[in-house]
């Protein structure tokens, strides 16, 4: 008889946090805050939305904490869900994870390394000049190859045993962090000038927007309308969650550790400590990061002088228009001068290789488990000789390719956050129905500041999540109907499976 192939218990406590913040850490930090700053206008607002970020990151890992003792296996959020409520709720985190969340987000992950791999191959701009063909409305790109020959090796890398996906992960882990400590160091330390500092900070907290300037004839922006105040608090709240989507994207992926909980050693105690560290690490960097490049840049073109800026003003370093908002990249050149570009250019390429990385090793556990409950495709199921789900690597793999080619995971990203938001409130929910349907069962770890800090959690998060329904109202709903569209899928599965939904394996 062939001998069962079983996970096996090789990451650490160290491993588990390099996972964490590897996940997290990919291209955000060094685009999003232009777009953030656009929305809020003021260095107050900026800061206090990634003070905001990095309590509710940190306020939901201690709490997933304690799911994850309960829980020590792989399979992490959809385990915890189905626990918490059904199957169905399980399977429907699981479907829009596959379908958008997890593979929308490699795939836009590996584009991203793409485009900064472009700064030094011109061949993988995103130019005209560069497409290869077009397919209906699929236009394929080089640089859309190479995010593809990205995910389909490190996918085999990870097919190879954990152990190489964890060596790649801790080294370019390591790297990044290095790399932007420096990078903030030298920006705060030396390069900071007091001048911008100080008018940056002038604008408090006065909350203020830009909005495009369009010409009316051809319809074609022309520049940026800056300056405009809010005009009610619903539109306030519009404002906010709209920036946040920048830092809430920057700060997911933390709880792709919870995936692989099966090989990680005393998971009881590790995966809920890898959790607080990894996220506890990220944010401080984050914070770090954006309060230099207040310290570098100014927030708007200081030669814009009244309420419009155009075109040639905002091409200005600055913090709102930096180029293609590449503001890490303008804060470098302020830096380093003429090499501050390349320097941020193979810094996100060393992020987004090994963010991609943790994303592919951990996404495929949780395919893996929802087989094993007959809720997916049953070779997802299985473990190959080195015992990883290698069947479940490359469906998830063929999936991030093919959103590569679609073009579209740049408009996905704005729903991905507004799906993982929902299934992070119904997640710590989750964590009261248990404490109230099963009392006495074992929790080696009980969440800190229970239930206060869950509820501060969920407070913020609800909030976010109604202002995002009313800034990104389209995409919000969007998203929706892709979990919507998972209830068939999962009443036909389990028919399939044992005959009647709510019966099958795993409950």
């Amino acid at each position: 008889m062939a001998e069962k192939v079983t996970f096996k218990q090789s990451l650490n406590l160290f491993d588990g946090t390099m996972i964490v913040a590897g996940s997290m850490i990919g291209s955000g930090i060094f685009i999003v805050t232009s777009d953030m700053t656009r929305q809020v206008g003021s260095a107050g607002w900026l800061i206090a939305l990634w003070v905001i970020t990095g309590l509710m990151t940190v306020f939901a890992a201690i709490t997933y904490g304690e799911l994850s003792s309960m829980f020590p296996k792989a399979g992490g959020q959809y385990v915890y869900l189905k626990e918490a409520y059904n199957p169905m709720l399980g399977f429907l985190y699981g479907w829009s994870f596959f379908s958008v969340i997890q593979t929308g987000t490699i795939a836009a992950v590996g584009v991203a390394f793409s485009k900064f791999a472009g700064y030094f191959i011109p061949a993988l701009t995103m130019d005209e000049k560069n497409l290869l063909f077009e397919f209906g409305w699929i236009r394929v790109f080089p640089a859309q190859l190479v995010s593809i020959a990205l995910i389909i090796f490190l996918t085999y890398i990870n097919t190879r045993g954990v152990k190489d996906g964890k060596i790649i992960q801790t080294i370019f882990t390591i790297i990044k962090l290095f790399s932007l400590f420096g990078l903030i160091v030298f920006g705060l330390l030396v390069a900071a000038k007091a001048d911008i500092w100080n008018t940056n900070w002038a604008t408090g907290f006065d909350m203020k927007f830009t909005a495009p300037v369009v010409d009316a004839a051809t319809g074609a922006k022309q520049g940026w309308s800056i300056f405009q105040t809010p005009g009610s608090m619903m539109m306030a709240l519009g404002l906010i969650s709209a920036a946040m989507v920048g830092s809430v994207f920057s700060s997911v992926a933390w709880e792709n550790v919870t995936f692989i909980a099966g090989e990680i050693k005393n998971p009881k105690r590790n995966v809920g400590l890898s959790l607080f560290l990894g996220t506890v690490i990220v944010t401080a960097v984050y914070l770090l990061a954006n309060l230099m490049y207040l310290a570098v840049l100014p927030m708007i073109p200081p030669a814009s002088g009244g309420e419009v800026a155009y075109a040639s003003e905002v091409a200005m370093p600055n913090i709102a228009f930096a180029v293609q908002d590449r503001v890490a990249t303008a804060a470098a050149s302020s830096i380093f001068g003429h090499y501050g570009a390349a320097i941020i250019a193979v810094m996100i390429m060393i992020s987004t290789f090994g963010c991609n990385n943790g994303l592919i090793l951990s996404g495929a556990r949780v395919y893996y488990t929802m087989a094993k409950d007959k809720l997916f495709l049953p070779q997802a199921g299985t473990l190959n000789k080195n015992a990883v789900p290698q069947w479940a690597l490359w469906a998830q793999c063929i999936w991030a390719s093919a959103l590569c080619l679609s073009g579209k995971y740049g408009v996905l990203l704005d729903y991905v956050v507004f799906i993982t938001v929902v299934f992070y409130i119904l997640t710590i929910i989750g964590v009261f129905r248990l404490r109230r349907n099963r009392p006495d069962a074992e929790r080696p770890y009980k969440a800190f500041g229970y239930p206060v800090i869950p509820i501060i959690y969920l407070l913020m998060a609800g909030t976010l999540g109604v202002g995002l329904l009313y800034s990104k109202t389209f995409t919000s709903l969007l998203g929706l109907v892709i979990v919507i569209i998972g209830v068939p899928i999962y009443y036909y599965n389990a028919r399939k499976a044992n005959g009647a939904p709510g019966e099958q394996a795993g409950q």
